[in-house]
């Protein structure tokens, strides 16, 4: 299947540095394997059930979200333990330590993902409802 993205330059130079690098064949090899990673660390999240700990770590323009992310962590407060958050020039990074139901972590996961201004979301659950 062919298809298209709207990904910007710098973004692209730098995902083809680093296949290239690894010396993986081509970029339609690097971008398969990169989807397969997304797929596998996005599916644990899904299939997560009960009650989670669990680290969301994000990055993003202040001056462009500060505001609505303030109102959904607000929103999610019953979840979120405490929050640290540390300025890198005009971009900030934020860690969400979370204790809850695994659906409310997700919920909140998929939410700050919505921003244009964040650049990437990670979550790393620590202790999922099958432990």
């Amino acid at each position: 299947m062919r298809t298209s993205f709207n990904i910007p330059d710098e973004v692209v130079e730098e995902f083809d540095r680093v296949w290239q690098e690894q010396d993986l064949e081509n970029r339609s090899r690097a971008v398969r394997e990169a989807m397969l990673e997304y797929i596998e660390s996005h599916s644990r999240l899904e299939a997560t059930s009960g009650e989670i700990v669990a680290l969301i770590a994000f990055d993003y323009r202040h001056h462009e979200v500060i505001q609505e992310l303030h109102a959904v962590q607000h929103e999610y407060q019953d979840v979120i333990l405490n929050t640290s958050h540390t300025h890198q020039g005009e971009w900030c990074l934020e860690s969400l330590f979370c204790r809850g139901p695994a659906e409310q972590v997700r919920n909140l996961t998929y939410r700050l993902r919505d921003f244009d201004g964040v650049n990437r979301v990670k979550v790393m659950v620590i202790r999922d409802g099958e432990e």
